[in-house]
């Protein structure tokens, strides 16, 4: 069986994001979708609020599983026995991003095959801070994220927690 990990921070999960995942469903058996608790980054929403959101948009796809991870992405492709990292692309920042990221990672693991995956043209503007600056200003977000993260952010957002 084929599988591939897909990390983020995921603060929150976008239409990019989901379009990625849909993307590597046509070419792996499963997906590993690694919600990153990233120590370097402030996260807008707890980490165990952005796993529901992930979870909550593949409750019906048993091809996807989502996991939290602490560790490095090394020691996660190690831990589910497989070389396939991928990487959603938006602009050439990302690709500097990744690719720096890589290498590094690379260090770590000498069999690690990173995949670039390019967004939509249609996405390439969409990004986790944009839904934030969306939601911090009071503006619509729900055209930028899948209607399963809609919901729970808007849940969330009555309950207080956002």
């Amino acid at each position: 069986m084929k599988k591939c990990v897909f990390a983020g921070t995921f603060d929150p999960f976008t239409v990019g994001h989901e379009d990625t995942v849909k993307k590597c469903l046509a070419l792996f058996d499963e997906v590993i979708v690694a919600v990153a608790e990233n120590k370097q980054k402030s996260c807008f929403f707890p980490a165990a609020m952005r796993e529901k959101m992930v979870r909550d948009v593949y409750l019906n796809e048993p091809r996807v599983r989502v996991v939290r991870w602490e560790g490095t992405i090394a020691a996660l492709l190690r831990k589910e026995g497989t070389p396939f990292y991928v990487r959603g692309l938006r602009n050439a920042a990302d690709y500097e991003y990744e690719t720096a990221d890589f290498y590094a990672s690379r260090d770590l693991d000498g069999e690690l095959i990173v995949l670039y995956v390019p967004a939509e043209q249609r996405h390439t503007h969409i990004s986790s801070t944009l839904v934030k600056n969306c939601i911090a200003f009071g503006t619509p977000f729900t055209q930028y994220v899948p209607e399963a993260v809609a919901a729970c952010i808007t849940s969330a957002k009555g309950e207080q927690h956002v």
